[in-house]
């Protein structure tokens, strides 16, 4: 477990060099590192508006929830901004398996002197509170409703906690930040994208503090991380260029309702790898994306790679 630390966020940093713009609001960090925060990732690209929620959410302890399409980074965007602040970060998902005791936590059989007794045991919620850690529900629609009434309590100003189990109320952290990350916006999925989501009570999602949407990045920031997590598309740029301009293109077409399945920026990383493993451009693209599309759909795929690679797409059939 964490110990408790009198390390304090007294580092200031200058926003425009650690995250490329200029935050209207003081910024301080930890000045060193410790358990449970994020690893830099030095490639990352910050998007100003979604970096500044989060920021306000730790500076000003306030509840961040983010929402967007698949593959936008949300949940490694909360992350970076931690790993800069060498604040500790701690994901939970929150699919259906995730239950109420396992956010509060429940009765153990321990051994102690040889003898079997009954320890109770802090779920994630708790722990994440009493040690200061900024915690990140992800998937934050996909939650059952007996635990999104727990998630509830600790939206309040105070953020105090009960545990019923213990007769005990607990008080959080200075350091307790609280964030979440969600595809839909509280109101279910009528795309079909997001099977398993729910609407969420308007009432909870009313004590959100801030609420941001991260849409997809800009041509050239994508171009970057592909360059700086494939150094090798420095040199060759055009290939780099068109895989990004076939990504955006997916996505043009998804929101003209050309498309049913849209290629986020995590998805042209992974053919990116699978053309260094396979070494083919189509044979990769196939693997990674065309293969899980809608068969009446990939015509205008093949369509989108002839524009952008300028050359005959190859039916595999």
């Amino acid at each position: 477990m964490m110990k408790s630390t009198n390390n304090q966020p007294n580092l200031s940093l200058k926003t425009k060099d650690v995250f490329g713009f200029s935050a209207p609001f003081p910024v301080k960090g930890f000045p060193e590192s410790a358990p449970y925060v994020p690893d830099v990732d030095k490639a990352y690209q910050f998007d100003p508006t979604t970096t500044q929620a989060i920021l306000a959410g730790f500076m000003f302890n306030k509840r961040v929830l983010i929402h967007g399409y698949h593959g936008t980074g949300k949940s490694t965007h909360i992350e970076q901004v931690a790993a800069q602040l060498n604040w500790p970060c701690l994901r939970v998902n929150l699919d259906g398996h995730i239950s109420r005791l396992d956010l509060l936590g429940r009765d153990v059989i321990t051994l102690k002197d040889g003898q079997q007794v009954s320890e109770f045991q802090s779920g994630v919620l708790p722990w994440a509170m009493e040690h200061g850690v900024a915690l990140v529900l992800d998937e934050y629609d996909a939650g059952r409703p007996d635990v999104m009434f727990v998630i509830q309590r600790v939206l309040e100003d105070d953020g105090r906690l009960t545990l019923l189990e213990q007769n005990r109320v607990i008080q959080p952290h200075p350091h307790f930040r609280l964030f979440a990350t969600a595809n839909t916006i509280g109101l279910g999925d009528s795309t079909g994208l997001y099977h398993g989501t729910n609407a969420l009570n308007q009432g909870q999602l009313d004590r959100w503090n801030i609420i941001s949407q991260l849409n997809y990045l800009g041509f050239e920031p994508e171009l970057s991380i592909l360059q700086a997590k494939y150094p090798k598309y420095v040199k060759e740029k055009r290939q780099a260029e068109s895989m990004v301009a076939f990504a955006e293109l997916t996505r043009t077409g998804f929101m003209a309702g050309d498309l049913s399945t849209v290629m986020s920026p995590r998805t042209v990383l992974n053919w990116a790898e699978n053309i260094s493993i396979f070494g083919d451009l189509q044979k990769a693209l196939d693997f990674t994306f065309t293969n899980r599309c809608e068969t009446d759909e990939q015509p205008l795929l093949y369509e989108y790679y002839e524009r952008c690679f300028a050359k005959e797409f190859h039916d595999k059939k």
